[in-house]
């Protein structure tokens, strides 16, 4: 599979490149505003226990977590993890990041639709990305067409995980804008700043449901051809 030539084109090229550039993007817009200190000086986790603590939200706590965006919000645990250079930053990109993660705990408090799916979907699509690519090459392989396409109804969860989590992290940072605003966390201009980071960020995400979809395509154009 890997070297058929077009699954180099149709997928490893344009993952490569759109991977490249959505991780580059990310990291030079969060450092470049890592280096600008909010009027505010809030550190992340400032930001995030002020907005838990306005919004009522007493049973989440805020941590710090090793590494480099590598924030998140666990809700079994119900805790907030922030990366060492969001936890005691006092940056716009501080700001955003906890502001966002912080828009995740919103979400879980309220039962926003899009995020139960997504975790009702974790066990489906964990057993989707093992077993349809397993299907796909064993109904190719002794020529079973119908277990080849099973397959791709496996893999087709992934993409489906993958499509679910876009409108659950941009719901989570236009809470996160809203409410930066809103309490007076960052001011002026610093909005704009915190919209880019969240708006780099987005990307990563956009980029891995693509690289599903072109995996997906590729699958069915394998199974086609051999009609």
């Amino acid at each position: 599979m890997f070297f058929d030539p077009i699954y180099i084109l149709l997928v490893a090229i344009p993952t490569a490149i759109l991977t490249f550039w959505a991780q580059n993007k990310v990291k030079g817009t969060y450092r470049k505003y890592s280096k600008v200190q909010s009027t505010m000086g809030m550190t992340g986790a400032q930001v995030a226990q002020t907005i838990l603590a306005k919004k009522g939200v007493r049973d989440v706590k805020v941590e710090p977590v090793a590494g480099e965006l590598t924030d998140h919000y666990d809700p079994r645990a119900k805790a907030v993890r922030l990366s060492e250079g969001i936890y005691g930053s006092g940056s716009l990109s501080a700001a955003a990041v906890a502001a966002h993660e912080c828009g995740h705990v919103l979400q879980d408090v309220e039962g926003y639709k899009f995020m139960n799916l997504r975790a009702a979907l974790v066990p489906v699509v964990n057993l989707g990305s093992r077993m349809g690519p397993m299907l796909i090459m064993a109904g190719l392989i002794f020529n079973i067409l119908n277990l080849a396409w099973l397959g791709v109804l496996f893999f087709a969860t992934v993409l489906l995980f993958h499509v679910v989590t876009l409108p659950v992290e941009f719901d989570a940072s236009r809470r996160a804008l809203r409410l930066v605003d809103e309490l007076g966390i960052l001011q002026g201009e610093e909005h704009k700043g915190a919209r880019a980071v969240l708006g780099a960020a987005a990307l990563t995400y956009v980029a891995t449901a693509f690289t599903a979809f072109l995996n997906l395509l590729y699958y069915i154009i394998l199974i086609n051809r051999r009609r």
